[in-house]
């Protein structure tokens, strides 16, 4: 099990807030989608809940725990063997096999010396399955399609099979088949007793496949809960018709 909680979270760069006095908690089971406009702090927010980013020290001083236990209490190897995080916009600049990209996936499991041991094969061959990508395990990264590449870095985050999944916009880049292949794959993860927290821009897709939607606008936490009309237009300014429940909801922005 795995409780992921995030209390007082600010974040500031440059002068400039980023996140104001954020909460968050989701547990194994969950996959909550982040949705807001560009520059609302969707991608700042979950680098906090990887750890990468350290919330501001002040008055409240922002924490982040994960079963109870605060993030700079948990020693980085275990860390990185519980969660994995996928940016937006990777990349790569060498020409590393798609297989062998993967596998960077197992650093935190593998021993400190020698190869790639072989029972971590069957692990990178689902991995490599679940995104599409066994007719290019042999293949150089660096020739991939962007979206070939960004289905090689998801299948990077799913192969340790991590308790907590963060990804920032898996979807971008994907055509059509790939992009619903991807959300079903979260969805799939979550129900599986995981963690996946992903930032989404496709709002029918955060309807369809996420059990929570958290939105930010300016920073902050405008709404959470379903994806609703009226918080799309609260977030997005925006109006918007939704339509058809489950797997079948589609939404659709008017004006």
């Amino acid at each position: 099990m795995s409780f992921l909680l995030a209390e007082h979270v600010s974040v500031t760069k440059g002068g400039r807030a980023i996140l104001s006095d954020v909460r968050f908690e989701a547990g194994a089971g969950d996959f909550v989608a982040v949705i807001g406009p560009n520059g609302a702090g969707k991608s700042t927010l979950l680098s906090v809940l990887a750890g990468l980013t350290e919330p501001d020290k002040g008055p409240k001083k922002g924490e982040v725990s994960l079963d109870g236990k605060n993030f700079p209490d948990i020693p980085p190897k275990m860390l990185a063997s519980r969660r994995a995080y996928l940016p937006q916009n990777p990349f790569c600049e060498w020409p590393l096999s798609v297989e062998r990209l993967v596998a960077l996936g197992l650093i935190p499991q593998l021993p400190a010396f020698g190869g790639l041991p072989p029972e971590f094969e069957p692990a990178i061959a689902k991995a490599l399955e679940a995104c599409d990508l066994l007719g290019r395990r042999t293949q150089p990264v660096t020739t991939l399609s962007g979206g070939e590449f960004s289905r090689a870095m998801l299948a990077r985050a799913l192969v340790g099979e991590p308790d907590i999944l963060i990804v920032d916009e898996p979807v971008a880049g994907l055509d059509p088949r790939h992009a619903m292949d991807c959300a079903k794959r979260l969805s799939e993860y979550a129900a599986g007793g995981k963690l996946v927290i992903a930032a989404l821009h496709d709002l029918t897709l955060a309807a369809r496949h996420a059990s929570r939607i958290v939105a930010l606008k300016d920073g902050r936490v405008a709404g959470e809960g379903a994806l609703t009309a009226e918080l799309i237009a609260k977030v997005f300014d925006v109006e918007a018709d939704i339509r058809g429940e489950g797997i079948h909801t589609s939404v659709t922005v008017l004006r």
